[in-house]
């Protein structure tokens, strides 16, 4: 089957042969995202507007801090801070319109209602500040590459035998995961595929916990001091492991060894 620039970061991802490709692929393009938007693509016109409009998360915020690009990150928050102090002036203004208007109406309007409601109001206003960091350009990257791959995972599956192979021998995957391949495989695979599909997600997802659940019991066990001289056996890192079995990657080892 030919090889193109979606299948192959699909398929290096599955050759890891981690507890999650998913997690894999997905930490792959956060951490490019986040160097893309530190690099030259700071000065680009195009990218500062996004930036400004949108801005980052604080997990993403972090991220782009780790990477010690001082002037980078600066040059990206001057143009971003600019834009959102105007929306945060019209915001602010709104929250103070609220509450005159509730403070300033008569006993009589408050009992007719025919004042407008303070409460409403004011959650208007919030809601409007809440709006300024309620986006992530860096997210919305992610959510986007990661929608092409799930495409290009199902291509895979549906029409290159090895790589449906690799899968169906594979470690499973996070919950998260396991569930949003189950929920796309209704459009993404015919009718009569999704019995089969279904019950291979099943028997992955099944092994694995029950690796899992062999690991953490042993991982626990092992301090206990009759057991102190005992192999470790499998369980070195079965907190780790475990936690991103249950909730996707976000601790221990990178799941995208380097090189």
């Amino acid at each position: 089957m030919r090889y193109h620039i979606d299948t192959i970061p699909v398929w290096d991802a599955i050759k890891l042969d981690g507890e999650c490709f998913l997690c894999a692929l997905r930490r792959k393009t956060e951490l490019n995202e986040v160097e893309h938007y530190l690099g030259a693509s700071v000065m680009e016109p195009d990218t500062r507007i996004q930036v400004n409009k949108k801005g980052f998360c604080c997990n993403h915020q972090q991220m782009l801090y780790a990477l010690d690009n001082r002037l980078g990150h600066a040059l990206l928050l001057e143009s971003h801070v600019s834009e959102t102090r105007e929306r945060l002036s019209k915001a602010v203004k709104a929250a103070k319109v609220a509450a005159k208007g509730a403070s300033g109406a008569s006993l009589m309007d408050k009992l007719t209602g025919k004042a407008p409601s303070a409460a409403k109001q004011m959650e208007d206003a919030a809601a409007a500040l809440e709006e300024l960091t309620g986006s992530c350009i860096i997210c919305d990257s992610i959510r986007d590459n990661m929608g092409r791959y799930l495409h290009t995972f199902f291509h895979l599956y549906q029409n290159d035998a090895e790589f449906r192979r690799k899968f169906e021998g594979c470690k499973g995957m996070c919950i998260p995961h396991a569930a949003e391949l189950l929920r796309l495989s209704a459009s993404e695979l015919p009718a009569k595929a999704l019995g089969e599909f279904a019950d291979t997600v099943g028997r992955l997802e099944t092994e694995a916990f029950d690796r899992m659940q062999e690991d953490i019991s042993w991982f626990c066990r092992k301090f206990d001091y009759r057991n102190y001289d005992e192999p470790w056996y499998n369980s070195r890192d079965a907190v780790e492991r475990t936690v991103n079995k249950l909730r996707g990657w976000c601790v221990g080892a990178e799941p995208n060894p380097k090189e």
